[in-house]
């Protein structure tokens, strides 16, 4: 016959025991948890302790185990591999993040939880714990510059040079941007939103670098 564990609590475990016990703010999972362990630190068994918190004598064993192995942390979590399995969530997922990072909606710049909700046939909320989940922002983007100009990084060292290290008795004038020109369209596409990281957008780079020098 197999013989319960014995269960000795401390001190500093019996005040945290007995305030989730009391479940005023506890989860009842943890409130019973609690309640079984202080019950097996007085010394009853797991067949009295059962009907008294209101679960099978199975599960005081579980927890009264758990708790002579793993301490307060042990009453925490479910052991990993309990519970049902999230298969519909799983698939739900798979099909949110499949359409967040490879569709745009109709007539939008980018998804929201309600559209994305809409489009894929479940709750906004779900949409949400998805994209938190994973770090998917799809209302964020993040711009980065290229330029074709062999020149390039010779002309802003340059340029940069001026502003470091002055010519004497010189005014240094610059200006970023050739007036009456406007970019209407990007040479190069973006790229796409994935998990943890935010859609990227190429924004139009003048390489031209001037200066201008006037001697007194």
């Amino acid at each position: 016959m197999r013989v319960a564990a014995k269960v000795m609590v401390m001190d500093e475990h019996r005040k945290t025991l007995e305030h989730w016990a009391r479940g005023r703010s506890t989860p009842v999972r943890l409130m019973q948890r609690a309640k079984i362990v202080l019950l097996a630190a007085d010394g009853l068994e797991n067949k009295d302790i059962g009907p008294l918190v209101g679960v099978t004598r199975q599960t005081s064993a579980r927890w009264r185990d758990r708790y002579v192995a793993l301490g307060l942390e042990g009453l925490k979590q479910d052991a990993p591999g309990r519970g049902r399995k999230a298969t519909r969530r799983a698939a739900m997922e798979a099909k949110i993040l499949h359409a967040t990072t490879q569709t745009q909606p109709e007539a939008a710049t980018h998804w929201s939880t309600r559209t994305m909700a809409e489009a894929v046939g479940t709750s906004h909320t779900m949409v949400n714990r998805v994209w938190r989940d994973h770090k998917i922002k799809p209302h964020l983007w993040r711009t980065f510059k290229l330029s074709n100009d062999p020149r390039f990084v010779e002309k802003p060292v340059d340029v940069v040079g001026l502003y470091l290290n002055p010519p004497e008795h010189a005014l240094v004038f610059s200006c970023d941007e050739k007036s009456q020109i406007q970019a209407l369209d990007r040479s190069q596409p973006g790229l796409p939103i994935k998990p943890g990281r935010c859609g990227t957008m190429r924004t139009t780079t003048n390489a031209t670098a001037r200066r201008r020098c006037s001697r007194p």
